[in-house]
């Protein structure tokens, strides 16, 4: 008998603030662009495409666009979205290798 496998969606599990803190920050770590904008899209996802442009002063095309894959937001649109987001950027030393 086949096994069914279930799709596994991230943003049903973003519930508090504590959780898009952690997923945030660790999509900040890897340093990579794609990442961030993959986990701002989530984080939007869960707390709502609409309500999170709106917050954002944004229209929802605009946000997609910001937050899609392959984007590379204005670090002005970053700042806006992580505000709508609740969420505040921080910045520390690099530890040394």
């Amino acid at each position: 008998m086949a096994e069914k496998i279930m799709d596994f969606d991230i943003a049903a599990h973003l519930v508090t603030d504590a959780d898009i803190v952690e997923y945030l920050a660790a999509a900040f770590e890897t340093g990579e662009v794609g990442d961030v904008t993959h986990a701002l899209a989530t984080i939007a996802r869960a707390k709502g495409m609409t309500e999170t442009a709106k917050s954002a002063g944004l229209s929802r095309g605009s946000l997609y666009k910001a937050v899609g894959a392959g984007a590379n937001p204005t670090l002005s649109t970053l700042l806006s979205v992580l505000d709508a987001l609740n969420v505040t950027l921080s910045v520390k030393p690099k530890l040394a290798a």
